[in-house]
Order: C-alpha cells, then sequence, then structure tokens
C-alpha cells in the first residue's frame, strides 16, 4: 500500500508514474481518491495523475485525529509532492480539496503550475447551512449513520438517483466519528481567503455544477472573479461532486486546459 510518511501523516497516494506533466486530485469531505477515477482514466497516457486521501479520510484515516486546519492539508499536499519528487504540479480539488488546494496556492505557490477548482468556494460556510450539517454530524455520531442520513448526503454532494451512490453510502457508514466530526469542524472554522485571491497567478480553471446545493453557482463566480484570468466553466445538470457525476463534460473542460498550459 503506498503510504508517504511525511509532516507527521502517512497519506495513502496513488500515482500513474510515467513521464507526462504531473496532475494531483484532492477530494471532498467524505470523498476519497477514488472520486478521481474517471479523471485519472481519461487522461494517465498523457499526464501523470496522483491522487491522495486527506487527513480523517479513507486510506489515511487513523483512530485518532488531532485538530488541523486546510493550512496542514496544503503542508501535507506540498510533502507529498516532495516526498513523489514533484517540483511543480496542476492542483485539482473538488470542494475540501478546493479549500486545500487554495490554501497551498497562498503558501507555496513555487509548486503550483496551475489551479482547478471544482465545485469550491474561497470563502466560509453559511452559518444556516453549517448549523444544518452539525446537526446532522452530531447525530451521526450520537446512533450511526442511517439509511435516511446517507440519502440526505447522497442529495447533497451527489444529487438525486446517481446509479453510483450505493457504493459511496456503503463507504459513508464505515467512516469512525472521530474523523467525521473532526473533518467537519476543520470545515467550520476554515477562514475566508476571498481577500486573498489576488494573490494567487497561476492558470486557473472553475468548474462548477449548476444545480449545486452545497456551494451555489454564484460563489464559483466570485471565486473565478477573484483570481485574475481565472475561466469558468458551467456544468448543467451537476451537483456538487459535478467530476464524478458529470464526467462527459467535465472532462473535455479539463483536458483542454491542461493541454493550453505553457510548458
Amino acid at each position: 500500500m503506498p503510504i508517504a510518511e511525511v509532516n507527521g501523516q502517512r497519506l495513502y497516494y496513488e500515482d500513474t508514474g510515467g513521464a507526462g506533466p504531473p496532475v494531483i486530485f484532492s477530494h471532498g469531505l467524505f470523498m476519497d481518491h477514488e472520486m478521481f477515477a474517471p479523471q485519472v482514466a481519461a487522461l494517465k497516457d498523457r499526464y501523470r495523475c496522483i491522487t491522495w486521501d486527506e487527513r480523517g479520510h479513507a486510506g489515511t484515516a487513523t483512530d485518532t485525529l488531532a485538530p488541523f486546519s486546510y493550512y496542514d492539508s496544503a503542508d501535507d499536499l506540498a510533502a507529498l509532492l516532495a516526498h513523489l519528487g514533484v517540483e511543480r504540479a496542476v492542483l485539482a480539488g473538488m470542494s475540501q480539496g478546493g479549500f486545500l488546494s487554495l490554501r497551498c496556492a497562498l503558501t507555496h505557490p513555487e509548486v503550483v503550475r496551475a489551479l482547478i477548482l471544482i465545485d469550491t468556494q474561497a470563502g466560509q460556510e453559511d452559518p444556516e447551512r453549517l448549523a444544518g450539517h452539525m446537526q446532522l454530524a452530531n447525530a451521526w455520531a450520537s446512533t450511526g449513520l442511517s439509511d435516511e442520513m446517507a440519502a440526505i448526503i447522497e442529495g447533497i454532494i451527489l444529487g438525486e438517483n446517481w446509479p453510483g451512490a450505493g457504493a459511496w453510502k456503503a463507504k459513508w457508514k464505515t467512516i469512525k466519528p472521530v474523523n467525521m466530526l473532526g473533518c467537519m469542524n476543520t470545515l467550520a472554522t476554515r477562514d475566508d481567503v476571498t481577500p486573498r485571491l489576488g494573490e494567487i497567478t497561476v492558470p486557473t480553471l472553475v468548474i462548477h455544477g449548476d444545480a449545486d446545493a452545497a456551494i451555489e453557482l454564484d460563489l464559483a463566480r466570485t471565486l473565478a472573479t477573484g483570481v485574475k484570468g481565472a475561466e469558468l466553466v458551467v456544468v448543467p445538470g451537476a451537483g456538487h461532486a459535478a467530476n464524478l457525476t458529470h464526467p462527459e463534460t467535465v472532462n473535455p473542460a479539463i483536458e483542454r486546459f491542461l493541454d493550453a498550459l505553457p510548458a
């Protein structure tokens, strides 16, 4: 099992290898490296695709989880790249993965060739929505994840009636409360980096589903406006995990963006 012992963590990762330009994919909350399978399949022949499990998730999760911030996760990402001998990479992040990728671009700009930000934002959670999320998380921690709760999470992340939802709901039921609550606390206490978006000067692609129930499309527009020269691609009918549920639209946008990057 590929593990990088870096930054005080044991990070699970997968690496297609090869001589192509590297792209590192960072997943969303309650997801893992497998959510980028459609992108890896499409890109691996020409690009070195690296996926990993973040703190508290899947192959990186442990029985204890110390409090951490997305700046810590950004440090994890930079340390993983160094471990793999990668000097610069395209950072592709979905939701939470976008939070940490943005912070990596701000704190480790030397490792960032470009950014692909999928269904994410620069600001903080809406307080009303966050209260609902925390209520669900506390119920999950006390009684376990019921089918009803799993269906709510499915709707938020995957949208309605996506055929692959069953496998993800089964994964969610295996998440330990210590990891779930710790990751929720990181989400809830993150800072607002909107005022710092002007510091990001690398090519940036913002991809967002127009049916995203977790992060409204207007927040993607704010993100794309804040990063000079950023391009916004709207995915019709897609929810929060647009790259997973609508790869037929997302993959061509990513390929076009990557192919146009300066060497």
